[in-house]
């Protein structure tokens, strides 16, 4: 992986302003305040392969340190979003080796990438279409808005490979998406989960055509801009941190701290001001 402070440069308010390297295995673009991130590996149908791994890595952790980038957008290229783990490179001895040696140390490896989403502190939206299976449905599950083409076609898939149907997450968040009965359906049998079911089970936000996928993502994009950064991080924390609270009043103690914190920032002033005026805010002047 790259040096984050190395790839970095100062940006006019006197940060560092990360920059994204050309991956391997993905395509970075920023678009104003948005990262369109693409798996790009189209002829293997963007099957998560170890150099795929180490690229969301380093794309997650620069993402980590990026206050220039609010949101994030995830999409595959080609005909598929991800059809989970490169089968092939598993039979070709590469797992077995360091510094992995197989086993538990690279699980982990893999499974952080979707610990390190949740983390991240811009609200990642899902593009999905064609197959989303296995490592694939794990990352749509991971993002925080999903946006299925009609092509759309998720599923555990791991059962059928002689493995436990729960891994990188999908036992807590599929759960929690969709129910119980839907979530030990899906792990269980492996069955496909297409556009139409999902959107009926509250799995994806929305169905549209394939070709349409970019153009309605924007739409949410241009809401969710008229939000504050901090204002979108803290939602995005306090909806996590929800998830998992012991009490209403837990969570209300969150949400009180987080609308103090949020609403005393210069951005706030400017959100309330472009509110009243009927305009979009300008985020990042006093």
């Amino acid at each position: 992986m790259g040096n984050i402070v190395n790839n970095a440069s100062i940006n006019h308010l006197g940060n560092k302003r990360m920059t994204y390297p050309q991956y391997e295995t993905l395509l970075a673009e920023q678009r104003d305040r948005v990262l369109w991130l693409t798996l790009n590996r189209p002829d293997a149908l963007n099957t998560l392969s170890l150099q795929m791994a180490a690229d969301l890595h380093d794309c997650l952790d620069r993402l980590y340190h990026d206050r220039d980038v609010h949101l994030v957008v995830l999409r595959g290229a080609g005909r598929a979003f991800c059809a989970g783990l490169d089968l092939k490179e598993t039979t070709s001895g590469a797992y077995n080796q360091a510094p992995f040696a197989g086993g538990f140390g690279l699980q982990s490896h893999l499974a952080d990438i979707f610990i390190k989403m949740r983390r991240c502190p811009q609200p990642i939206i899902a593009l999905i279409h064609g197959a989303a299976c296995g490592g694939g449905f794990a990352l749509a599950l991971a993002s925080d808005i999903r946006i299925a083409g009609e092509s759309a076609r998720m599923s555990t898939s791991t059962i059928r490979l002689g493995l436990s149907g729960c891994e990188m997450g999908m036992s807590w968040f599929l759960p929690r998406i969709v129910g119980s009965s839907i979530a030990s359906e899906l792990m269980l049998t492996a069955r496909f989960i297409e556009a139409p079911r999902a959107l009926a089970t509250g799995l994806v936000s929305e169905v549209v055509a394939d070709s349409q996928l970019e153009t309605a993502a924007q739409g949410y994009l241009d809401d969710m801009l008229t939000g504050t950064p901090v204002g979108l991080r803290l939602t995005k924390e306090g909806i996590n941190a929800s998830l998992g609270a012991a009490s209403l009043e837990s969570c209300m103690m969150l949400e009180n701290r987080n609308q103090i914190i949020a609403g005393t920032s210069d951005d706030a002033r400017e959100a309330r001001r472009a509110f009243v005026e009927k305009r979009k805010p300008i985020y990042g002047t006093k």
